[in-house]
């Protein structure tokens, strides 16, 4: 019997498989390193003395700007909704998510048409109040304008997740604060907010890790960030070295991002320590305070939902009668279908992890099993150059070696390589949610299936599975939404002429076809709206 127990959690095929997966999971980060290690390509040095400052600044910048407007933004309606009664309030709870659902890319260019001379702003201006303006009334393609976009797209990151943290602090706290003399206003500053602290930081993180691995609004917008710089290096100038270096920096960002999260966090405790603590109560506002409040979030869903949903809504009636031909029917499946493989492989994938751990819970095994997570803080460009490159390497010795030099490129440039990145930037995004239902059925179900002579993998099929059905599909929706309008690591590992909904609208938007591209852009936004329904559905049953 010790000899059997030795057997399962020492080594097992599960563990094989389990370091197999993360050693190509892994692929993007020992390219990048690796590839450093050459000298640097010839278009390196002219980039390092003209461009590599702009990168550094626009970038930093627009860091900057979208960390200090989502969180004012984002903790400013989630103190709102969670401890004022004021009109429309239990609509806004949820309607203030909906802007997650909304691409940044997207965004962008309905805000350009919405402002252009053709737009309803203007328009409303020239017939109605007889006004004539020359060019946009605001012209946002800039830097600043990027900052606008990205912030009422991301702050709902903050809003989630401090309106999260805001619930589960006891009203005891609260009463304490009062009790000596503090107002609202003081109490919020000095005990809500500090407690907060973790939760807010982290959805600035998020907020910021989508900052970085944005293409489609920078570009539109014509702001030069590292993004950009990974695209220009690998497609006009050719040179993969520079565009290695460009993605070791990007990465080195995000790394520095995700320590100061954690170093910010320390181990300060920001929870009360009462075993039985009191539920916040909503506080009662005079009518105008009421009524300025429900104004107040209006206007934040207004201007990062209603407004451009709204656009997108009537470019949709106008166009829709010549662009949703057979063509495009054939457009919206072929992107189902790969978002819908890509999340199925990612739930198989985390689900062989979790099991793995399940049958060997050795503390170094977790430790690795964590590297599987880590694609969804690196941006998709920096991905998309690390699997690129080996890939490029392996056409080529299997044309060399194996293969005639007449089938071309075998497996870069195809669903393969495209769906392997995929796989590597969303695993976090299925891996969690799956995470969460082993964890509620306990370690316990596997010993009773093992001692009624069940191997591995009949508990697995006929115990765990059933009961973590419905965690796997919430991976496997979740997977499919990211990958539905995921935009730059599409961009560069699909084959030649393949379209998704994503590649779709930002190339007819980006070829002054914007009413066209609304189109695609409706499906990919109702279908970001999904899981953010439920997710509101989650918060409120887990704070009942």
């Amino acid at each position: 019997m010790e000899i059997a127990k030795q057997r399962i959690y020492w080594w097992n095929k599960w563990m094989t498989g389990t370091l197999l997966v993360l050693l190509l999971i892994a692929t993007p980060i020992f390219t990048i390193l690796i590839k450093l290690t050459d000298p640097p390509g010839g278009s390196w040095t002219h980039l390092k003395d003209t461009l590599l400052v702009g990168y550094f600044k626009n970038t930093l910048i627009l860091l900057a700007g979208v960390a200090v407007s989502t969180f004012l933004l984002g903790v400013s309606t989630a103190w709102a909704v969670t401890n004022y009664r004021f009109p429309g309030r239990r609509y806004f709870e949820w309607i203030l998510i909906l802007p997650l659902g909304f691409p940044g890319y997207i965004m962008a260019y309905t805000y350009t048409g919405m402002l252009d001379y053709s737009g309803p702003l203007q328009a409303f201006l020239r017939n109605k109040l007889g006004f004539q303006v020359v060019g946009s009334i605001v012209d946002i393609m800039n830097l600043p304008g990027a900052i606008f976009i990205l912030s009422i797209t991301l702050f709902p990151y903050v809003y989630l997740l401090s309106r999260a943290s805001f619930l589960r602090q006891s009203r005891t706290l609260q009463e304490a604060a009062s009790l000596l003399g503090r107002n609202s206003w003081q109490t919020f500053l000095r005990v809500a907010l500090p407690m907060a602290r973790p939760a807010i930081v982290g959805g600035i993180a998020l907020a910021s890790m989508e900052v970085l691995n944005d293409y489609g609004t920078v570009k539109y917008f014509g702001v030069s960030t590292f993004t950009t710089g990974i695209f220009r290096s690998w497609f006009s100038m050719g040179d993969v070295t520079t565009a290695i270096y460009l993605a070791a920096i990007l990465m080195l960002l995000v790394f520095v991002i995700l320590f100061l999260e954690g170093w910010q966090r320390g181990n300060r405790r920001f929870s009360s320590n009462h075993s039985v603590s009191k539920p916040l109560v909503s506080v009662v506002l005079p009518t105008g305070k009421r009524w300025l409040l429900t104004f107040f979030c209006s206007t934040v869903f207004f201007l990062s939902f209603f407004a451009p949903f709204m656009q997108i809504i009537h470019w949709v009636w106008l166009t829709y009668q010549k662009s949703m031909d057979a063509d495009f029917f054939y457009l919206v499946l072929r992107s189902f279908g790969l978002a819908a493989g890509a999340g199925l492989l990612v739930a198989v994938i985390a689900v062989i992890l979790l099991y793995s751990l399940r049958l060997s819970p050795l503390p170094w095994l977790k430790n690795v099993t964590r590297i599987g997570t880590l694609g969804y803080a690196i941006p998709g460009a920096v991905i998309a150059v690390g699997i690129m490159v080996p890939v490029l390497g392996l056409d080529h010795w299997l044309r060399e070696n194996l293969l005639s030099d007449r089938l071309g490129l075998v497996i870069s440039g195809t669903i393969s390589a495209l769906i392997f990145a995929y796989i590597v930037r969303f695993m976090a995004v299925g891996y969690h949610p799956i995470d969460a239902g082993f964890q509620k059925i306990g370690i316990h179900v596997n010993e009773a299936g093992r001692l009624l002579g069940k191997n591995s993998w009949k508990t697995l099929w006929r115990i765990d599975m059933p009961l973590i059905k419905a965690s796997v599909l919430s991976g496997i929706l979740l997977v499919f939404v990211d990958v539905l309008k995921e935009l730059p690591l599409t961009l560069i590992l699909r084959p030649f002429n393949y379209q998704t909904l994503a590649t779709k609208a930002f190339d007819m938007a980006t070829n002054e076809m914007i009413a066209e591209s609304a189109n695609a852009s409706l499906i990919i936004i109702l279908t970001g709206i999904v899981p953010i329904v439920f997710l509101n559905r989650m918060i409120r049953k887990a704070n009942v």
